[in-house]
């Protein structure tokens, strides 16, 4: 099994493999050029995501700078909005639903490490997908660990650091981020 496929299978691997290496500095560069691009140089920038991205819906627009692992394991659905310094490490999946919302300064993280050192200074490393659902506004400063789903019709507040699944038609804060109540019709309104 290569490192790529024990990556992608969410097993130990090794990040510094010469395969994942040179896929991460192709992406680097895409990042690089879509971060330099002028702002409203929409087409350059569409161009961009969609060789950068492995699929994304309609009005789709990322604030520079924006910062991927690998590009090819983010899929956003229809009307996708992120503000400025979104970092995604999408060692594995990361799927954003219709209608998300993201605040600035955000990072969603699919890689973690080993808790033994001994693996970790091997360079061994794993990866979980992160799923977020439609209708789904987080707020700055947002951080979303490995292997977590965010449910449909939530609120992420700032500065949160979600470690665990949020449930749909919740609002949740705080790290580690909970639910602090649950979305009503009142809110609707």
């Amino acid at each position: 099994m290569t490192e790529k496929e024990k990556q992608q299978a969410g097993e130990l691997y090794n990040g510094n493999d010469p395969e994942l290496v040179s896929e991460r500095v192709a992406a680097k560069k895409l990042c690089a050029e879509y971060n330099s691009a002028q702002y409203n140089d929409y087409q350059k920038k569409e161009r961009l995501l969609d060789r950068l991205l492995a699929l994304r819906g309609e009005n789709t627009w990322i604030e520079a700078n924006f910062f991927c692992d690998y590009g090819y394991n983010i899929i956003i659905g229809d009307n996708f909005y992120s503000n400025h310094n979104c970092v995604i490490l999408d060692c594995a999946e990361v799927v954003f639903g219709n209608n998300v919302f993201i605040g600035p300064n955000c990072g969603f993280y699919t890689a973690g490490h080993p808790i033994d050192a001994g693996q970790r200074n091997k360079g061994l490393e794993y990866a979980k997908p992160i799923k977020v659902g439609d209708d789904v506004w987080i707020g700055g400063n947002v951080c979303v660990m490995p292997g977590v789903t965010i449910g449909s019709n939530t609120v992420i507040g700032g500065g949160s650091v979600v470690v665990s699944d949020i449930p749909s038609d919740s609002v949740a804060v705080g790290n580690p981020c909970r639910v602090i109540r649950k979305i009503t019709d009142k809110d609707r309104k």
